[in-house]
């Protein structure tokens, strides 16, 4: 298959399955409604006086680069460019960091009020900054001072590759050895879940110039990481794993978690972007099956990698969900349907909990119907 980078054309997967237009447009407008612009235990957008806004993490209160990026992602997707515009200048306000060894870094976690609860970064958060922003850059074209979107995204990525160069303090965040994406710049483990190779792909294009050849690699890099760190029955993947694809033991990140629901979601938007791995439809596959046959209807619930059902309730089961429904875009068997619906028929999650699942929710919503693009 050649993915739509190169045809042009996104598969509509909810149309494949029955639904119509009028419907599946319908449920997009409705969840961007809530999650921007409903009422205050619906909504995670917030608006500070006319030109800046936050996207809270109801769950922590508290506003991390993660969420910010991923509503930048949502508004870009959407047109939406007085929104995304708001939320980019909060956050280079309030979480960009001027000084210190995170230099040039996003402070991960920041109060509703600016003040940052920490002066370290997550590498999630900068990669879909990033990619926000060349979106944004090739969908409305480059403004001025922060708003050149297309100079803000290479300055991230410069300092992504190349902090602490020179003796300068500081850690990059891609270990430039073997092109994988760290946890935090200053620990050589790594999230399954931040590998975006998709995203990797667009950054050899847009990137410096010296540093496209690395994005290339650390595509190529990240997609056969995948391979090792996803289990080769299951499809399930630990929140945190060594760089052999080898689980993290500590904290019980071991576990198929929050985090390592991402994956599935990944896989399935990699292939629906550039169709280059056979073996994601393999590991979507898995996954599904492991869903729909395994758990006996048990989705809401902890696993280890192996299938092991824990006693304990996940943390965030509509996100489990969304993302076993995402990977219809790369999945070939007999359970794409079966997810999809399941999805479609689940509602956006409510209460205090509701912005990590929101958020993976609509993202697979725009990915199954079409409109998670890439904008060139």
């Amino acid at each position: 298959m050649k993915g739509a980078f190169y045809t042009g054309k996104y598969r509509n997967i909810f149309k494949e399955f029955g639904y119509s237009e009028k419907e599946i447009e319908k449920k997009i407008e409705d969840a961007y409604n809530t999650i921007f612009y409903g009422s205050d235990d619906e909504r995670l957008y917030h608006q500070v006086g006319d030109d800046m806004s936050y996207f809270l993490d109801t769950g922590n209160n508290d506003v991390r680069t993660e969420g910010m990026s991923y509503a930048m992602m949502m508004c870009v997707q959407r047109n939406w460019r007085k929104e995304f515009d708001c939320l980019w200048k909060w956050a280079k306000k309030y979480m960009w960091m001027e000084e210190g060894e995170n230099a040039g870094y996003f402070a991960w976690s920041v109060a509703p009020d600016g003040t940052k609860n920490s002066y370290g970064p997550a590498p999630d958060g900068e990669e879909y900054f990033a990619m926000a922003l060349f979106f944004a850059w090739k969908r409305w074209g480059d403004g001025e001072g922060i708003f050149e979107y297309s100079k803000e995204a290479r300055d991230i990525l410069r300092e992504c590759l190349h902090k602490g160069e020179d003796g300068k303090p500081g850690h990059p965040m891609w270990n430039p050895n073997n092109k994988l994406i760290k946890f935090v710049p200053g620990m050589e483990i790594t999230d399954p879940s931040y590998h975006l190779p998709h995203f990797y792909e667009l950054f050899a294009l847009w990137a410096d110039e010296e540093d496209r050849e690395f994005w290339k690699e650390a595509a190529k890099a990240s997609r056969e990481y995948l391979k090792k760190a996803c289990h080769p029955v299951t499809g399930l993947a630990p929140e945190y794993a060594h760089y052999d694809g080898t689980p993290y033991m500590k904290d019980n990140r071991q576990r198929y978690y929050s985090d390592s629901y991402r994956v599935a979601a990944n896989i399935g938007l990699d292939y629906e972007w550039f169709g280059v791995d056979d073996w994601q439809c393999t590991c979507a596959d898995n996954i599904q099956r492991f869903f729909c046959e395994t758990v006996e209807g048990k989705i809401d619930m902890v696993y280890e990698i192996d299938g092991t059902i824990i006693d304990e309730k996940a943390l965030h089961p509509v996100a489990i969900i969304a993302t076993n429904a995402q990977a219809s875009l790369a999945a070939k068997g007999k359970y794409r349907k079966e997810c999809v619906d399941l999805f479609w028929n689940t509602p956006l999650r409510t209460g205090n909990r509701r912005y990590y699942d929101n958020c993976l929710y609509l993202f697979a919503l725009l990915a199954l119907s079409g409109n998670y693009r890439i904008w060139k």
